[in-house]
């Protein structure tokens, strides 16, 4: 069993949950979010907490159970505090901007390069750092690996787009390694 799973889900005074028959919506001051409902897994809400419990002892049931209460907890995360993922543009004359909704990159192509963002994602510049923040942290996290598919941080100068914690193992180039 899940031991993840098994830890109830704190509910602040600010947020509600509707447990559906197909659907979990959760609201809160930051917007609304909905998540699947398992039919394998019992939802309970009682005292500020959701706890989920398996109808059944089955493979798939001991799956889902912690997966369930992950996607449960961001939920609730996302529409109380949000998340927010941090690029760096790294390279000589490398540039990155917003314009409205668009991202506008200079990343060594001979056309810059133009990123429309999601609904819910909001991205502003500091310098050659790009934050994308968000209520939903799959639409967050799948938007900034989308942007830094587009220039990958190489090995040996370490020019491109990683992220803020990301480090990069250099290597030594062609001449590096002789004596």
């Amino acid at each position: 069993m899940s031991r993840i799973g098994k830890l109830p889900v704190p509910i602040p005074s600010n947020v509600e949950v509707k447990i559906g028959k197909d659907v979990l919506e959760v609201k809160g001051p930051k917007g609304t979010l909905t998540t699947p409902v398992c039919p394998v897994l019992q939802y309970e809400l009682a005292d500020g907490k959701i706890t989920l419990s398996p109808l059944e002892e089955s493979r798939f049931a001991a799956a889902q159970f912690g997966l369930r209460r992950t996607l449960l907890a961001n939920c609730v995360e996302g529409v109380t505090k949000g998340f927010s993922k941090t690029l760096e543009v790294i390279g000589v004359g490398y540039r990155v901007a917003v314009k409205g909704n668009i991202v506008d990159l200079s990343v060594g192509y001979s056309h810059p390069v133009l990123v429309d963002l999601p609904k819910g994602i909001t991205a502003t510049v500091d310098g050659q750092k790009l934050t994308l923040s968000g209520i939903d942290k799959e639409l967050v996290g799948e938007t900034a690996a989308k942007i830094r598919k587009l220039r990958k941080p190489e090995p040996y100068k370490g020019k491109g787009i990683k992220y803020e914690t990301e480090t990069i193992h250099r290597k030594v180039g062609k001449s590096g390694g002789k004596k």
